[in-house]
């Protein structure tokens, strides 16, 4: 089935990270009797903080809110507004970018991180052009269906493209449940069943509200409710709240550490990158080389991996570019 006319739709959330899409819960995990009240107080405190993110305008279609998801994922709202608008003259439907190289997609994604997420973004825009006449799809299983977009991504492109009242599960929204309702410092390490449970039993009952709902809470979980310093003061529902009420008591898990980046494979691949997007044609192996000076090994593999990942294209002698 094809995707309908895209229409408007309410403030759009923040990109949300990986993640599955909606399940019903059990009749057995009801939610709080607090919950109407929460949501009340959730919603309002929306309507007042929201930050004017441009994929949250009304005029935003459902093409803008996946390159959104995509784009955010694992990388800060900051790094990914300028080149979100970017992206969004150029490409403005999927058509736009079907029609051009992948290497042109990994030129204009910059220094994002995770560059496959491009590449992604590029083999999803040829399926909506092939599959549904250039539209994104609404149905969740069609979203599913597109190359690179996994349950997280599908689930807020319908909720917050086309309206649909799906659980939108990201990290935010996991923190925010896991204190607020379960008394926890955080989420476990992996999403769990029980949490697509809590935040299923947690959605509003009214399809609007319960739309809003989920990006008001990954709000909160962006703007307050952080995962190292939460303003538990300028929350709106900190007399609500289960883990404020027990003390703020300590995560008990393994400490989480933070992916290291200096003189990582992931550096490196990142620096040849720069030099094939800067390149206004193929380059010499040689020419790599100044990019990555102390270890030519780490840059030989380095180079191995982006040709395996289809970010790079080797020629012949011994030349290689951006994919074709």
């Amino acid at each position: 089935m094809g995707s309908p006319t895209e229409r408007p739709h309410p403030a759009r959330p923040g990109p949300g990270r990986p993640g599955p899409d909606a399940t019903p819960a059990p009749e057995s995990s009801g939610p709080p009797r607090a919950l109407p009240e929460i949501h009340r107080t959730v919603l309002a405190w929306y309507a007042a903080h929201a930050r004017p993110l441009p994929w949250r305008d009304a005029d935003t279609t459902a093409w803008g809110v996946l390159v959104s998801e995509v784009m955010a994922q694992q990388t800060p709202v900051a790094r990914v507004e300028p080149v979100w608008r970017e992206w969004l003259a150029r490409w403005p439907t999927p058509a736009h970018l079907a029609a051009e190289s992948a290497g042109e997609a990994v030129r204009a994604w910059g220094r994002l991180g995770y560059p496959r997420r491009a590449l992604r973004l590029h083999e999803a825009a040829r399926a909506i052009v092939e599959r549904h006449a250039g539209r994104v799809p609404d149905r969740l299983e069609e979203l599913l269906a597109l190359p690179g977009v996994g349950g997280y991504t599908a689930a807020a492109v319908a909720c917050f493209a086309y309206r649909q009242p799906t659980v939108v599960v990201d990290t935010n929204v996991r923190r925010v449940l896991a204190r607020l309702l379960l008394g926890q410092a955080q989420a476990a390490p992996a999403l769990t069943r029980a949490e697509l449970d809590l935040a299923a039993a947690a959605l509003p009952p009214d399809p609007a509200d319960a739309v809003m709902w989920n990006v008001a809470v990954m709000e909160l979980g962006a703007l307050v409710c952080s995962a190292r310093s939460p303003d538990c003061p300028s929350c709106p529902v900190a007399d609500r709240c289960a883990w404020l009420a027990a003390g703020r008591p300590a995560y008990p898990g393994p400490a989480r550490r933070g992916q290291a980046w200096h003189g990582t494979d992931r550096q490196c691949r990142g620096a040849v990158l720069q030099v094939l997007r800067e390149a206004q044609g193929p380059v010499r192996r040689a020419a790599l080389a100044p990019c990555w000076p102390d270890d030519p090994d780490q840059l030989d593999r380095c180079l191995d991996s982006l040709v395996a990942d289809g970010l790079v294209e080797p020629l012949s002698r011994g030349r290689f570019r951006l994919p074709g």
